[in-house]
């Protein structure tokens, strides 16, 4: 079933982006979810992960320097922190080479399909306006939870939970498409197991022992 994941998440990009993303933001536009504080605020939960993650690598690095060596606890904070690096700079160079319109228009007059009916992947093409695929929100939203569910998969709905929130106020408020948020949780998702094996130690591979 394992080796089944990644095709079936590469078929669910492709069909939402042959029959979902176009009517799913029109109708999103048009019930305009975005006015209603609380789907713009969900979006604002993954804006955390960044500054979070610089915050603990700095801390980290000054710590080690004053002759810090970390233990287990120690460790899981480097691997989150590593995660949500990786997932950044995935999910930029991603956003390049794709070059996804988005679903409206939010800066500089950039094409959108509510504005302009313009629905087109123009890969290399970069610039804001064409940053849509994947999601960045939900990439650097997953990424360290991909971590804490490995660590501890058996609270895998409470890791996923802030993966799906920020994905319902993303969608909420026509920020992206749905295929957008698929790819950015599979982005996350791989950035963040990406991170773990990378700091595995010992024979049960964690890096945070336990």
């Amino acid at each position: 079933m394992k080796r089944l994941l990644v095709p079936l998440w590469l078929l669910a990009i492709a069909l939402s982006i042959l029959w979902l993303d176009r009517p799913w933001a029109e109708f999103a536009q048009g019930q305009a979810f975005k006015t209603i504080a609380v789907f713009p605020l969900l979006t604002k939960l993954a804006e955390l992960c960044l500054p979070l993650a610089l915050l603990g690598l700095a801390g980290a690095g000054l710590a080690a320097l004053r002759g810090w060596r970390p233990g287990p606890g120690g460790r899981l904070l480097l691997c989150l922190c590593l995660a949500v690096a990786i997932a950044v700079m995935a999910k930029t160079e991603l956003k390049y080479l794709f070059g996804r319109t988005w679903p409206e228009t939010w800066v500089g007059g950039n094409p959108s399909w509510i504005r302009d009916g313009v629905f087109v992947f123009s890969f290399l093409h970069g610039g804001q306006g064409w940053e849509s695929f994947p999601s960045g929100h939900t990439s650097v939203m997953a990424a360290p939870m991909a971590v804490l569910w490995r660590r501890w998969p058996r609270l895998w709905a409470l890791w996923a939970l802030p993966v799906v929130l920020v994905a319902v106020g993303l969608l909420a408020c026509d920020y992206h498409w749905i295929s957008d948020v698929l790819a950015g949780s599979g982005v996350g998702v791989a950035s963040g197991l990406g991170a773990w094996a990378l700091m595995a130690q010992g024979k049960e591979g964690k890096p945070c022992g336990g």
